[in-house]
Protein backbone atom coordinates (compact mmCIF):
# COMPACT_ATOMS: atom_id res chain seq x y z
CA UNK A 1 0.00 0.00 0.00
CA UNK A 2 1.15 3.58 -0.98
CA UNK A 3 1.57 5.64 2.23
CA UNK A 4 2.04 9.59 1.71
CA UNK A 5 4.12 11.79 4.01
CA UNK A 6 1.82 13.93 6.53
CA UNK A 7 3.25 17.15 4.66
CA UNK A 8 2.57 16.27 1.22
CA UNK A 9 -1.08 14.83 2.04
CA UNK A 10 -1.29 18.11 4.08
CA UNK A 11 -0.27 20.24 0.46
CA UNK A 12 -3.07 17.79 -1.46
CA UNK A 13 -5.74 18.47 1.18
CA UNK A 14 -4.72 22.45 1.30
CA UNK A 15 -4.22 22.69 -3.28
CA UNK A 16 -7.86 20.83 -3.25
CA UNK A 17 -9.23 22.82 -0.38
CA UNK A 18 -7.75 26.21 -2.61
CA UNK A 19 -9.05 25.33 -6.13
CA UNK A 20 -12.62 24.76 -4.84
CA UNK A 21 -12.83 27.97 -3.17
CA UNK A 22 -11.04 29.50 -6.13
CA UNK A 23 -13.55 27.46 -8.69
CA UNK A 24 -16.89 27.86 -6.72
CA UNK A 25 -17.46 31.45 -7.53
CA UNK A 26 -16.63 30.59 -11.29
CA UNK A 27 -19.56 27.87 -10.99
CA UNK A 28 -22.02 30.20 -10.04
CA UNK A 29 -22.74 33.08 -12.25
CA UNK A 30 -25.60 33.91 -11.94
CA UNK A 31 -27.38 36.59 -14.05
CA UNK A 32 -30.43 37.29 -12.18
CA UNK A 33 -30.59 40.81 -10.25
CA UNK A 34 -30.70 44.53 -11.16
CA UNK A 35 -28.35 45.75 -13.45
CA UNK A 36 -27.56 49.47 -14.51
CA UNK A 37 -26.76 49.76 -18.05
CA UNK A 38 -23.93 51.38 -19.83
CA UNK A 39 -25.09 54.63 -20.52
CA UNK A 40 -26.58 55.06 -16.98
CA UNK A 41 -30.27 55.79 -17.94
CA UNK A 42 -31.87 52.32 -16.75
CA UNK A 43 -31.71 49.63 -14.64
CA UNK A 44 -32.69 46.20 -15.98
CA UNK A 45 -34.09 43.83 -13.99
CA UNK A 46 -33.05 40.15 -15.03
CA UNK A 47 -35.12 37.10 -13.24
CA UNK A 48 -35.72 33.88 -14.92
CA UNK A 49 -39.55 33.00 -15.70
CA UNK A 50 -40.28 29.96 -17.17
CA UNK A 51 -36.96 28.42 -17.40
CA UNK A 52 -35.70 31.18 -19.23
CA UNK A 53 -33.98 34.57 -18.47
CA UNK A 54 -36.08 37.87 -19.13
CA UNK A 55 -35.11 41.76 -18.09
CA UNK A 56 -37.29 44.66 -18.13
CA UNK A 57 -36.70 47.98 -16.79
CA UNK A 58 -36.80 48.47 -13.20
CA UNK A 59 -35.75 51.70 -13.11
CA UNK A 60 -35.53 54.94 -15.28
CA UNK A 61 -33.31 58.35 -15.12
CA UNK A 62 -36.29 60.00 -16.66
CA UNK A 63 -39.57 58.97 -15.46
CA UNK A 64 -42.43 58.91 -17.98
CA UNK A 65 -40.14 57.53 -21.01
CA UNK A 66 -42.77 55.77 -23.86
CA UNK A 67 -42.04 53.09 -26.56
CA UNK A 68 -42.37 55.42 -29.25
CA UNK A 69 -40.32 54.30 -31.34
CA UNK A 70 -42.09 50.77 -31.81
CA UNK A 71 -43.13 49.40 -35.41
CA UNK A 72 -46.62 48.51 -33.43
CA UNK A 73 -48.53 51.44 -32.86
CA UNK A 74 -50.42 49.99 -30.01
CA UNK A 75 -47.14 50.07 -28.36
CA UNK A 76 -45.82 53.28 -29.10
CA UNK A 77 -47.60 54.62 -25.85
CA UNK A 78 -46.66 51.68 -23.59
CA UNK A 79 -44.58 53.09 -20.69
CA UNK A 80 -40.69 51.92 -20.71
CA UNK A 81 -40.89 51.36 -17.06
CA UNK A 82 -41.60 47.68 -17.15
CA UNK A 83 -41.15 46.91 -20.65
CA UNK A 84 -39.05 43.86 -21.67
CA UNK A 85 -35.60 44.20 -22.81
CA UNK A 86 -34.13 40.88 -22.73
CA UNK A 87 -36.77 37.76 -24.18
CA UNK A 88 -36.79 34.72 -23.65
CA UNK A 89 -33.57 33.83 -22.80
CA UNK A 90 -32.29 30.51 -23.17
CA UNK A 91 -29.17 29.17 -21.17
CA UNK A 92 -26.76 27.54 -23.88
CA UNK A 93 -24.79 23.92 -22.74
CA UNK A 94 -21.48 24.08 -20.89
CA UNK A 95 -21.24 27.57 -20.73
CA UNK A 96 -22.26 30.67 -18.32
CA UNK A 97 -24.15 32.30 -20.83
CA UNK A 98 -27.88 32.68 -22.59
CA UNK A 99 -28.93 33.80 -26.09
CA UNK A 100 -32.16 35.07 -27.01
CA UNK A 101 -33.09 38.54 -28.28
CA UNK A 102 -33.24 41.98 -26.96
CA UNK A 103 -34.89 45.13 -27.84
CA UNK A 104 -33.63 48.50 -28.37
CA UNK A 105 -36.14 50.73 -27.27
CA UNK A 106 -34.32 53.60 -29.25
CA UNK A 107 -35.20 52.04 -32.59
CA UNK A 108 -37.43 49.61 -32.38
CA UNK A 109 -36.10 46.64 -33.05
CA UNK A 110 -35.53 43.61 -31.42
CA UNK A 111 -32.00 41.76 -32.38
CA UNK A 112 -30.66 38.56 -31.41
CA UNK A 113 -28.42 39.09 -28.22
CA UNK A 114 -26.42 36.77 -25.76
CA UNK A 115 -26.30 37.75 -22.27
CA UNK A 116 -22.57 36.05 -20.30
CA UNK A 117 -21.99 37.15 -16.78
CA UNK A 118 -18.27 38.49 -16.18
CA UNK A 119 -17.75 38.21 -12.06
CA UNK A 120 -19.66 38.92 -10.12
CA UNK A 121 -20.76 42.36 -10.58
CA UNK A 122 -20.51 42.54 -14.26
CA UNK A 123 -23.01 41.11 -17.60
CA UNK A 124 -21.98 41.62 -20.59
CA UNK A 125 -24.56 42.14 -23.60
CA UNK A 126 -23.93 41.02 -26.67
CA UNK A 127 -26.25 41.61 -29.75
CA UNK A 128 -26.32 41.21 -33.61
CA UNK A 129 -28.51 42.53 -36.16
CA UNK A 130 -29.01 39.43 -39.17
CA UNK A 131 -25.78 37.04 -37.68
CA UNK A 132 -23.25 40.28 -38.06
CA UNK A 133 -22.37 43.86 -37.50
CA UNK A 134 -22.40 42.95 -33.61
CA UNK A 135 -22.13 45.45 -30.76
CA UNK A 136 -22.57 45.20 -27.33
CA UNK A 137 -22.01 46.54 -23.94
CA UNK A 138 -21.37 45.58 -20.00
CA UNK A 139 -24.00 46.41 -17.57
CA UNK A 140 -23.08 46.71 -13.96
CA UNK A 141 -24.67 45.48 -10.74
CA UNK A 142 -26.78 47.03 -8.81
CA UNK A 143 -29.27 44.28 -6.65
CA UNK A 144 -27.91 41.32 -5.71
CA UNK A 145 -29.11 37.78 -7.61
CA UNK A 146 -33.12 37.16 -7.12
CA UNK A 147 -34.59 33.94 -6.54
CA UNK A 148 -36.63 31.97 -8.98
CA UNK A 149 -40.17 33.96 -9.05
CA UNK A 150 -42.85 30.66 -8.41
CA UNK A 151 -44.90 32.72 -11.44
CA UNK A 152 -42.34 32.11 -13.76
CA UNK A 153 -41.81 28.53 -12.67
CA UNK A 154 -43.95 25.70 -13.91
CA UNK A 155 -43.16 23.24 -11.42
CA UNK A 156 -44.25 25.78 -8.42
CA UNK A 157 -47.68 26.68 -10.22
CA UNK A 158 -49.27 23.08 -9.59
CA UNK A 159 -47.86 23.01 -5.64
CA UNK A 160 -50.60 24.89 -4.47
CA UNK A 161 -53.72 27.45 -5.19
CA UNK A 162 -52.77 31.04 -6.19
CA UNK A 163 -55.06 32.04 -3.43
CA UNK A 164 -53.01 29.86 -0.73
CA UNK A 165 -49.32 30.62 -1.71
CA UNK A 166 -48.62 34.38 -2.73
CA UNK A 167 -45.56 34.14 -5.40
CA UNK A 168 -42.36 35.29 -4.92
CA UNK A 169 -40.58 38.30 -5.79
CA UNK A 170 -38.28 38.82 -8.04
CA UNK A 171 -37.18 42.09 -6.61
CA UNK A 172 -37.29 43.84 -3.35
CA UNK A 173 -40.68 44.01 -1.97
CA UNK A 174 -42.71 47.37 -1.55
CA UNK A 175 -43.28 48.48 2.03
CA UNK A 176 -46.84 48.00 2.89
CA UNK A 177 -49.73 50.28 2.00
CA UNK A 178 -50.35 53.23 4.40
CA UNK A 179 -53.74 52.92 5.72
CA UNK A 180 -55.74 55.83 5.53
CA UNK A 181 -54.74 58.97 7.28
CA UNK A 182 -50.93 57.45 7.57
CA UNK A 183 -48.55 58.65 5.71
CA UNK A 184 -45.11 56.99 4.25
CA UNK A 185 -42.41 57.89 6.79
CA UNK A 186 -39.52 60.24 6.26
CA UNK A 187 -36.56 58.50 4.58
CA UNK A 188 -38.26 55.51 3.91
CA UNK A 189 -37.63 53.20 0.13
CA UNK A 190 -40.19 54.09 -2.50
CA UNK A 191 -42.05 51.72 -3.18
CA UNK A 192 -40.77 49.12 -5.86
CA UNK A 193 -43.19 50.03 -9.20
CA UNK A 194 -41.82 46.50 -10.87
CA UNK A 195 -41.55 43.65 -8.74
CA UNK A 196 -42.06 40.17 -10.12
CA UNK A 197 -41.27 40.79 -13.60
CA UNK A 198 -42.42 37.34 -14.74
CA UNK A 199 -46.02 38.56 -13.56
CA UNK A 200 -45.77 41.04 -16.09
CA UNK A 201 -48.08 40.78 -18.94
CA UNK A 202 -45.80 40.78 -22.09
CA UNK A 203 -43.55 38.37 -19.92
CA UNK A 204 -46.59 36.21 -18.18
CA UNK A 205 -48.53 34.80 -21.55
CA UNK A 206 -47.09 32.03 -23.88
CA UNK A 207 -44.32 32.83 -26.02
CA UNK A 208 -45.79 32.20 -29.38
CA UNK A 209 -44.76 29.17 -31.12
CA UNK A 210 -42.35 30.13 -34.39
Amino acid sequence: MLHCPRTFARTIAFSGLFLATVLTPALAADPTGDWRDADGFANIRVAQCNGNMWGAVAWEKTPGGTDKNNPDPAKQSRPTLGMPILIDMKKKPGVDSWEGQVYNSRDGQTYSATIKPIGTDQLEIQGCVLGFLCGGQTWTRVGPPIPVSTAGNPAAKGAAPKSAVPPKTTGAAPPPAAKSGQKQAAGAPPADPVGDICLLPDIARPTPSR
